[in-house]
């Protein structure tokens, strides 16, 4: 994205957040916003790379530089907190799923 220039950050970031989090129907994701779940990245836009292959997928991406899950705090300058505050996210496929879902108002 960022050499070829294809999307800007803001949408190449909508890809990979509110996108994704809509297109499943995960509620409370996705989204910086009240009520939301805390999941947040830091990074630095001119660093970021990601390095895990399909051979190797376990490699930290360069330029990530805190992460935030569910309000707690994963990642700290680089560095595993050790901390593990995720939990499986379920959509409409699971039997266990609410049969009303209330879309949030201002929603689109």
């Amino acid at each position: 994205m960022r050499e070829e220039g294809v999307l800007t950050l803001a949408e190449a970031v909508r890809k990979m957040t509110s996108l994704p989090a809509e297109n499943l129907k995960l509620r409370g994701r996705g989204r910086l916003k009240e009520g939301y779940f805390a999941d947040i990245v830091v990074f630095d836009p001119e660093a970021i790379q990601d390095h895990s292959v399909f051979a190797n997928p376990h490699q930290y991406a360069t330029g990530v530089n805190d992460v935030i899950i569910n309000g707690t705090q994963v990642l700290e300058d680089g560095d595993h907190t050790g901390a593990t505050p995720g939990v499986a996210l379920r959509g409409p496929g699971w039997s266990g799923w609410p049969r009303i879902v209330e879309k949030d108002a201002g929603e689109k």
